[in-house]
């Protein structure tokens, strides 16, 4: 199960969260209808295709960064992005707080960023401008 918390409240989340798995590559992994945050690889891989699909649905689109992905390799791109989410590592904060910093004083990101965790470290992820968070509830 997975649990949406925004402004420290529960909330409907209707993001799907895209992962790339087993046989599945950047350039071939299914993107589902709706809003979706797709991984820094796809984004990079598939950019016109994910932009010419959020103008032609309507679909909000946002990216997820993984542990060891850099900020900076979507600061060009930041207004395209409804939602940044960036992936926290159990028991380590300070990169993810390092890169929502950067997001938001140095690339100017006003829009929703949310911190992607293990529901044991959902205590200590607020700050930094991290405004929701997605827990995953074993």
């Amino acid at each position: 199960m997975i649990r949406h918390i925004k402004n420290e409240r529960a909330a409907t989340d209707v993001w799907k969260i895209l992962r790339v798995n087993g046989d599945d590559t950047p350039q071939s992994v299914r993107l589902p209808v709706g809003p979706l945050l797709v991984p820094l690889p796809v984004w990079q891989a598939r950019r016109a295709e994910l932009i010419h699909r959020e103008y032609e649905h309507g679909w909000p689109l946002g990216v997820w960064l993984a542990v060891d992905d850099r900020a900076d390799a979507i600061a060009g791109d930041i207004d395209d992005f409804t939602v940044i989410a960036i992936e926290f590592s159990p028991g380590e904060t300070g990169r993810g707080h390092a890169k929502a910093r950067q997001l938001r004083e140095l690339h100017g990101y006003s829009n929703e960023l949310r911190a992607i965790e293990k529901e044991d470290d959902a205590v200590r992820l607020w700050g930094e401008g991290l405004d929701a968070r997605v827990a995953k509830v074993a």
